[in-house]
């Protein structure tokens, strides 16, 4: 049977997606290439037509979603008077927590990209080199160049190990408390109070 051009991309695609969503929601060992495969109605033998291994998947999802990532959280900044506060209410945000599959790649994956390979972990480390930069360009502009890399560092760490946390607890009341306590540090970090 034959397809027409844009077939192979867009098979290449439907793999993608459903692959950096499983991944965040359960985790990379967790998912397999049959039922990944299974997911978006292919066979397992499919998947080698557009990935050398698993690992290639997991790269190419994870340089997917921090660039995705990226581009919608510069889009929502620019929507606000406070780039800093749209950007940690929307990523400290209860939708966010209760939506793994469709959120941040850091906060769903840091642990397990630690134990991943060298390659793997180069293109975690400019996904989150680029938040970082994100970060940084929403921090106070009389800032060095030093000092703005070292908060957005801060806040970024914040940001992620209070998602990381409140999806983790199963006391609602708590995970809330995460949510609010974690903008509050990552503000305070990012615009520290004079004194």
């Amino acid at each position: 049977m034959r397809y027409d051009k844009g077939h192979k991309e867009q098979t290449r695609q439907r793999i993608l997606d459903a692959a950096a969503s499983r991944f965040r929601a359960e985790g990379i060992e967790a998912v397999g290439v049959v039922s990944l495969m299974n997911d978006v109605g292919l066979t397992q033998g499919g998947f080698y037509n557009h990935f050398s291994s698993k690992e290639d998947l997991v790269r190419e999802t994870l340089t997917g979603g921090f660039c995705a990532a990226r581009d919608a959280l510069r889009a929502l900044v620019a929507t606000g008077d406070d780039g800093l506060a749209t950007l940690v209410d929307h990523y400290l945000s209860t939708q966010h927590r209760d939506h793994p599959e469709s959120g941040c790649a850091a906060a769903a994956l840091a642990p397990e990209i630690g134990r991943r390979t060298a390659a793997t972990r180069e293109v975690f480390t400019g996904g989150v080199k680029a938040m970082v930069e994100l970060i940084g360009d929403q921090l106070p502009e009389d800032l060095t160049r030093e000092a703005r890399q070292a908060r957005a560092l801060a806040v970024y760490g914040s940001l992620v190990g209070s998602l990381a946390l409140a999806r983790a607890v199963d006391d609602e009341a708590l995970s809330e408390q995460m949510l609010k306590s974690g903008r509050q540090a990552a503000m305070a970090l990012g615009r520290p109070a004079a004194g």
